[in-house]
């Protein structure tokens, strides 16, 4: 996890065994030690929207879910590995943030956002006619496959009107968390190995990392006691590059 989450993770620990260590002298060891989380860019794309497949209108504009099972959103992120590439399907609940439904295939194909859904789903209790879907227009999500689906159990569909990842930003930030703090440190070579790590990474996500859009608290506590949290989102300057000459 991030230097910040961990350094709120470890004040006990610090204060247990007496270690004087600020924020800024943190990052600096975990800098020293090549331990910072790396952000990636992006290079492979997971969504193909020229499809001939209905594009459903976006019902989330301005919209805040004020309880778990109101809105899940969905997304499709890629995963280098020794052999080549694969694909995870996740869906997350936007109110505590928890993944509550996941999967790994070795293509783009529809039945892996398919299988994620129906575990959400499998897992969700009380009714789901309250339940907002949310994703990109993707043809995995657009197609007849997926559409049954969330019709049978009358949940209600969401999608993007554009390609920007601030269409659904929940979506897009879990997949980066994922992937930029548990998946990619490991050496993955076949898909067998690759869903026994995605289910582990998951679990640790789901039960150990706090965020500070839910009080610092885990997806966990928040999704199975339902609470109400604040955030606690702070802005931190930029360091300024110095110019030379």
């Amino acid at each position: 996890m991030g230097t910040r989450k961990l350094y709120e993770k470890l004040q006990d620990f610090l204060l247990d065994n007496k270690i004087k260590i600020g924020r800024d002298a943190l990052f600096n060891l975990l800098a020293f030690n090549g331990l910072l989380v790396r952000k990636r860019r992006r290079s492979v794309s997971t969504t193909m929207s020229y499809h001939r497949y209905h594009k459903w209108p976006n019902l989330i504009k301005d919209y805040i879910p004020t309880a778990i099972n109101q809105l899940y959103v969905s997304d499709i992120t890629y995963w280098r590995i020794e052999t080549g590439f694969l694909y995870v399907s996740l869906v997350t609940d936007a109110f505590s943030h928890k993944i509550v439904g996941y999967h790994v295939a070795n293509t783009l194909e529809t039945i892996a956002s398919r299988q994620a859904l129906e575990m959400a789903l499998k897992n969700m209790e009380g009714s789901k006619e309250i339940l907002i879907h949310h994703s990109d227009r993707g043809i995995q999500y657009c197609s007849q496959e997926y559409v049954q689906v969330l019709q049978h159990h009358r949940v209600r569909i969401s999608m993007t009107e554009t390609s920007e990842p601030t269409d659904n930003p929940i979506a897009e930030r879990i997949n980066g968390i994922l992937k930029e703090e548990y998946l990619s440190h490991y050496t993955v070579k076949t898909i067998k190995q690759a869903k026994k790590l995605l289910s582990e990474s998951v679990q640790l996500y789901n039960e150990d990392r706090p965020h500070y859009s839910i009080g610092l608290l885990t997806p966990n506590k928040v999704h199975n006691q339902n609470l109400v949290t604040d955030k606690l989102w702070k802005t931190y300057p930029r360091k300024k590059k110095v110019l030379t000459t």
